[in-house]
Order: C-alpha cells, then structure tokens, then sequence
C-alpha cells in the first residue's frame, strides 16, 4: 500500500527526494498532492509538502476510467450560451457523456479577441463584443489564470487534469495557490474548444443570443430554445445560461420575460499596485531573493464588527498588471492579470468593500450603482482630455484626501492622477481606510509612497442571482433553464466556475438517465 505523507517542512536548500529517501528508504517513485509555503512571521520561510510515496513493486494508480457516456441520442442538443470557464466545461462534460450541444457566444475567438483588447489599451477603441469581460475564454482569459479556489467540489481534480491535458503546467495539481498565467491559458483555451469541435460540439462565434424562447401554457413556463441576432432560432428543453457577470442586456431580457431573479451582496473598491520587490521582502524577509520563492502573493481580509462590513483582497496578481476593463464605452474598470513566469516588477490587488442589496430601489440597484461608479471614473479621465487610461491616486494621498502626481503604472493604457477618495465617497473611502491601516499591522509597509491605488474594482461579482431549485439545478420560474457560473451568482473564479458548469452537466446527464430508466 502507498503511504501518505501529510505536512512535511522542507527549509528552501533541501531537497524533497533526499528527504524521503529518510522516510522510505526502498521507495520507488512518489507523487505530489500539494505543496504550499509558510512564510509566517518569526521563522524563515519553509516548503510543506503532502507527498504519496510508492514502494518498490508498487505504482501510481493508472488515471481514472472514461466517463459512462449516453447512447442514441434522439432528442435536440442541449444549448449552451457563454464560453467563460462554466459555459465551456458544460459543454465538454456534456458531450464527454455522449450529449451533443451547441454553444452560442457573442465575442470572437481567442486569438482575434486578443487582438481588439489591444486596440483598446493602445488606441482606446473599445469593441463591446470583444474585451476583458466579453469573448471566448470569458474575463477569466485576463485575470492570470488563477485557479485558487474556496469550495469544496468533487470535481476540482477533473477541472486541474483537463486544464493540463490542454496545455497548463502540471504543477497546478498540487500548488496551494495554482495558476496558469494569461500567456499560456490564451494557448489552453483553443486546444480545449478543438476538443469541443472533436467531440462534436458546435460552436457560434459573433453569435448573440436575443431572446429566450419558451412555452409559457405550463406552470412554471418551459423552455423551448433561443434566438440570435440574425433571427435564426435554435429549439431546445435545456438551456445552460452561462452569460457572465457583465451581461446587464441578458439580466434585462430575463426580467422582462419573468425569470425569478434576486439581489444579492456584491463589492467594490479600488485595485492596489506595490512594487513587487517591496511585496516579496515583507512576506520573506531575508529571503525574499530567493528563488524557489518566486514573487510572493498575499490574502487580507478586516471585517469591521461596528459596521458589519468586510474590506477584503481580491483577485491578487504578483508579478502583474493593472488593466482597463471596461465592456461598455460610458465607464471604466479596473482589474489585473499576470504571465505565467509573474515577471512584472509589480504586485496588485482589488481592495473591495462588501455591500449588501437595497431591495428598496428594486432588482437592479447593485448594476445601476456599479455603471454610475464607473461612468464616474471615466469622467475622472475625459475631464484630463484623457481616453483609455484608468484614474490613478498614491495611498498615502488617498489617505490624507489631497491631490499628488500619479506614479509609474503597470497599466497599460496609462494612468492619470485623480481624486479616488472623491469618487467612492465618504463611507466607503472610510471602510477602505480601516482595511488599509489594519493590513498595514498584519504586512508592516503595506502603506507607503510607492503604493497606489487605481480606479474602479467593480466587477468582482454580480449583483443578481439567477435563483436555481436546489436540487433540479433549474431556474425556480423556468423550467429548462439552468442559470450556470459567476453571471448566475453560483461562482466566483475560474475554478469555481468551470466546477459548476461541470455540476449543470451531471445533472442533466442524471436527469436524462432518470427519464430513460423509467421508460423501461
């Protein structure tokens, strides 16, 4: 039988195989489950391991078994609209099981949204079908490609083997904090949708879907299909919606026809950029060179009891970049990405403030806060004759209300010196001063000159929930429909995403598996 080590404290210079020799001196081969650092204060930074180790006559267990797949399916394919994560492990497990669908998404392919994005960041053309948070590979494309994860899914393994299968590093198996980078998952994203294709999927780029289709004569309403722009209609009983967070004309379209939908708590803030030298030496001390380290990342989090407020990090980018990512021409948002080798010279953040829904001012009063937010910041820069480049304002300025020259960015679309502390307003300027001063006691030298903080970190989730039946996984008002990943209010990261389209998937595969026992 193999044995498993758990929490093994490796210092940096020594070396894992030498120390299981120690341990398992006739071993013939081991496995990493996971690997993590401990950087906590008072001692030097350490390697822990969780380590499989294999005897001599013994081997890794062989991969697991092909999935059960359907045979004859006569019924119409299932339609999915998105190809963010959720949208295209749908599709993949679904047609891994022998279902066939057709996946609709309104931006291009990989490569040529790549293309318009750097139209927008240069030029200041911005293409509403093709940029940060539209196109194939959904706004996880541009946010590093981490894959850091709170839930607990049975399918995690899968998403992490089919991720590497595709072209990721295979060390995302078992780091603690995984991730792929924006340059390598721009090259996993085409192999997994040629998979797609190979299992005969189809997909329509350049494709907005307009209109849900349904049969409204039952109780509760069933879907029937969707239509896209060019009037084609495409008839199907299972609709895997899995449109993204920035979908506000979807979320519209939704209300209209009568999908149940309600608010739910969401965040803003602004995004933080430390140069990472600074970031690596508070986290590793003396050994911050060092180079089985690489550039350190951190995690904050404050909740303020009197307030009942969280101020958090989010969506942290070492060795990244700040990026303008707006999918609207009325307003500007900020986020951040890294490569995969995290070799910027700078460390950014989204520091965000938790807000609760106002079920007062109705549905949507979470989006029409988030697009006031951000056509205030474009304000911000057109009022400096400026385009495409993010407001910017140094911490300690921030801190102190005042104006003060912007310092050098990683954004690049530029930045222009602007009074951040106006545009988020009294209370939260004051929730995001808490948070930073409390931070700055956990990472002495969080708050410094050469911190700065650019505007605004509105998207980092959706303010809506597409409310689901717990067990169907349907809309509650529609049958048929299945609210699937970030969009829906059931994800919050690439991860979690790709793990719930996975789950939309299995239920449909169950359900269809269910009808068909029962025709026997």
């Amino acid at each position: 039988m193999p044995k498993t080590y758990h929490n093994l404290s490796l210092e940096l210079d020594q070396d894992l195989a030498e120390q299981l020799q120690w341990l398992e001196p006739n071993y013939s081969s081991f496995h990493i489950l996971r690997q993590s650092v401990d950087a906590r204060r008072g001692k030097n930074p350490r390697l822990i391991y969780s380590v499989e180790i294999f005897g001599a006559e013994e081997s890794p267990p062989p991969p697991p078994a092909p999935l059960e797949r359907l045979k004859h399916w006569k019924e119409a394919p299932v339609l999915v609209v998105g190809t963010g994560p959720s949208g295209l492990f749908a599709a993949l497990r679904l047609l891994e099981r022998g279902i066939p669908c057709v996946i609709f998404e309104q931006g291009s392919e990989a490569t040529e949204r790549l293309k318009r994005i750097n139209r927008f960041w240069r030029y200041g053309e911005l293409d509403p079908r093709n940029n940060v948070g539209f196109g194939e590979g959904g706004a996880g494309l541009y946010s590093d490609g981490k894959l850091i994860t709170r839930i607990k899914s049975p399918h995690i393994p899968y998403v992490m083997r089919r991720l590497v299968e595709f072209g990721a590093p295979e060390e995302i198996l078992y780091l603690s904090n995984p991730h792929v980078g924006s340059d390598r998952i721009r090259r996993v994203i085409p192999k997994l949708r040629q998979r797609l294709l190979d299992l005969g999927g189809q997909i329509h780029f350049n494709t907005k879907v307009t209109e849900l289709l349904l049969d409204s004569s039952p109780t509760p309403a069933q879907i029937k299909g969707l239509e896209v722009e060019d009037g084609r209609r495409f008839l199907s009983e299972r609709v895997i919606l899995a449109c993204g967070h920035s979908s506000e004309d979807m979320f519209a379209h939704l209300h209209q026809m009568g999908v149940y939908m309600e608010s739910k708590a969401f965040a803003v803030g602004l995004r933080v950029e430390h140069p990472q030298q600074l970031i690596n030496q508070i986290q590793y001390r003396s050994l911050a060179d060092h180079p089985k380290l690489g550039a350190a990342n951190y995690k904050l989090a404050y909740h303020n009891k009197e307030d009942d407020r969280g101020i958090y990090s989010f969506c942290m980018c070492p060795g990244g970049y700040v990026l303008s990512s707006g999918t609207e021409p009325t307003g500007l948002v900020s986020n951040g990405m890294s490569n995969y080798n995290r070799g910027s010279a700078f460390a950014n953040a989204a520091i965000v403030v938790s807000l609760q829904p106002n079920t007062s001012e109705g549905l949507f009063a979470g989006l029409r806060y988030r697009r006031e937010l951000e056509a205030r910041a474009l304000s911000l820069i057109t009022s400096q004759q400026g385009t495409k480049e993010l407001p910017a304002q140094r911490l300690v300025d921030f801190l102190d209300k005042r104006s003060g020259p912007a310092l050098k960015s990683s954004c690049p679309s530029g930045v222009l010196p602007a009074r951040l502390d106006q545009l988020m307003g009294e209370d939260l300027s004051r929730q995001l001063q808490l948070g930073l001063e409390k931070f700055n006691r956990s990472m002495r030298g969080f708050i410094t000159p050469e911190a700065q903080f650019h505007g605004v970190e509105s998207r980092t989730s959706c303010p809506l929930r597409i409310t689901r039946d717990p067990e169907s996984l349907e809309s509650l008002s529609h049958q048929g429909l299945f609210p699937c990943g970030e969009g829906a209010g059931y994800a919050g990261g690439i991860t979690s995403a790709a793990c719930d389209g996975i789950r939309i998937a299995e239920k449909i595969y169950s359900q269809v598996v269910s009808i068909r026992s029962r025709a026997l």
